[in-house]
């Protein structure tokens, strides 16, 4: 069975028209033809738009010449009223200081210093499933629960059902329902002084949401001064210095940073595990591979455990391919530019999109198909090496990419070891990008005992 697809749109249609579709959904916006294409020009009367998959012009603006294409602010505009000026959306020196100041929580041994708050938060998602095995659960429900528990442990020290960390998950569960990825201000360049145009019922979830996250951010520099704090992620965030200006984070830029650490690891995590989860639920002798390749975890937490997940990790890694998170990136061009024999203005936006190149005709081996096993192809291997980027590439890629690579097999195992997973014919998911790729009416799965 091939995995669901979004459909494509005409190749050719009106900017109105295009605005519209792009606000519903990125993935159904797009022609069929950037599946082969190595680059792509889109012209708007107030911007041109590049999209490219070529690996080597990839390798370019990610990893040789990250500088010279800095984050565009026409995404960030969306975005800005929850994340304010987090890591996700600077630049230049701004944002080299706040990764220096970030990365050292996620380096060396903290991984495995993270790992039992990982266990326990996937133990009660386990619970939470079996509670309903003998029926049809959305499973997106659970992996969002499940995700969003295990930000609010290995950062916070706090399980989900902590009051504070309840009214946090459901605020987000409320932005990501209202928030497009793009607003107005994404398509029509505006000063800065004109008002966004942001959606009220966005607003006030974003206004919420930091609130909150504020009064989580205070109580943690309470502890901290009074010696009480836990050696957790957000300890180790608010107490490293910057080596080259000896400042820490103030409380309003740790809340951006605590917000973009949730979107990203509550969000982008919650979408993979369930759609890693409905493709094994399509694929039962992948399935009962994983089951059986789980008897290996114990009753206890175990970090070198994980090495011995390899199907599971290869299983993970292709629904990311499938189904990447964050299926477009958008970077701006700070000088003119020669592409594909091309002249690139200055100013113009180059699309690098995960969703195209993973599944792109000219690259990968059966692009569509669910095949975790390509993995130890000649082509896997070199795709793996050249064209596939679900968390980013080069200096800013990811900063917890390691940390869901944990997390993803770690879940999958667990659930698949104790429960059977199995697809509904009738209720085939389809795939929409709206904050993140996710399944327009959820992901519905029967759950027995295994």
């Amino acid at each position: 069975m091939t995995p669901p697809k979004p459909k494509s749109r005409p190749d050719r249609v009106s900017l109105r028209r295009y605005v519209k579709l792009f606000r519903e959904d990125i993935l159904s916006a797009q022609p069929a033809r950037l599946y082969r294409a190595w680059m792509a020009e889109f012209r708007t009367p107030f911007f041109r738009s590049y999209l490219v998959n070529q690996p080597e012009l990839v390798r370019t603006v990610l990893r040789e010449r990250p500088l010279d294409f800095p984050k565009s602010s026409r995404i960030s505009e969306g975005l800005r009223p929850l994340l304010g000026d987090s890591v996700f959306l600077t630049n230049g020196a701004q944002w080299q200081r706040q990764r220096r100041i970030i990365d050292p929580a996620f380096e060396g041994g903290r991984l495995r210093e993270t790992y039992p708050a990982m266990w326990e938060a996937a133990q009660a998602a386990l619970a939470r499933l079996r509670g309903q095995a003998g029926g049809v659960v959305e499973i997106e429900e659970h992996t969002s629960h499940a995700a969003a528990d295990i930000i609010f442990r290995t950062l916070f020290s706090i399980p989900i059902e902590d009051a504070l960390a309840q009214k946090v998950f459901h605020e987000f569960r409320a932005y990501q329902r209202t928030q497009p990825i793009l607003n107005l201000a994404a398509f029509v360049p505006l000063p800065r002084w004109m008002p966004r145009f942001f959606r009220s019922d966005t607003k006030a979830a974003a206004k919420r949401i930091r609130a909150l996250i504020t009064e989580l951010t205070e109580r943690r520099m309470a502890e901290i001064a009074a010696g009480t704090a836990p050696d957790d992620l957000a300890t180790k965030i608010m107490t490293t210095r910057d080596p080259e200006t000896g400042e820490t984070f103030s409380t309003e830029e740790m809340v951006d940073q605590v917000a973009i650490f949730f979107l990203a690891g509550h969000e982008t995590s919650a979408s993979a595990l369930a759609w890693a989860l409905y493709l094994v639920a399509t694929h039962p002798e992948w399935q009962a591979r994983l089951a059986d390749e789980a008897q290996v975890l114990g009753d206890t937490p175990d970090f070198g455990d994980m090495a011995k997940l390899r199907l599971s990790r290869d299983v993970f890694r292709e629904a990311l391919r499938l189904y990447p998170p964050v299926p477009m990136m958008v970077r701006e061009t700070t000088c003119p530019e020669r592409f594909r024999d091309r002249d690139v203005p200055k100013g113009a936006q180059i699309v690098l999109s995960p969703w195209h190149q993973h599944r792109h005709a000219r690259l990968w081996d059966n692009p569509d198909g669910f095949d975790p096993a390509r993995w130890s192809t000649e082509n896997g291997r070199a795709c793996l090496r050249d064209a596939y980027m679900p968390f980013s590439a080069g200096p800013r890629v990811c900063t917890g990419a390691g940390f869901a690579m944990v997390e993803g097999p770690l879940m999958l195992s667990l659930i698949l070891r104790d429960l059977k997973l199995t697809a509904l014919p009738d209720r085939v998911p389809e795939p929409v990008a709206f904050l993140t790729v996710r399944a327009r009416d959820g992901i519905n799965l029967r759950v027995d005992p295994r």
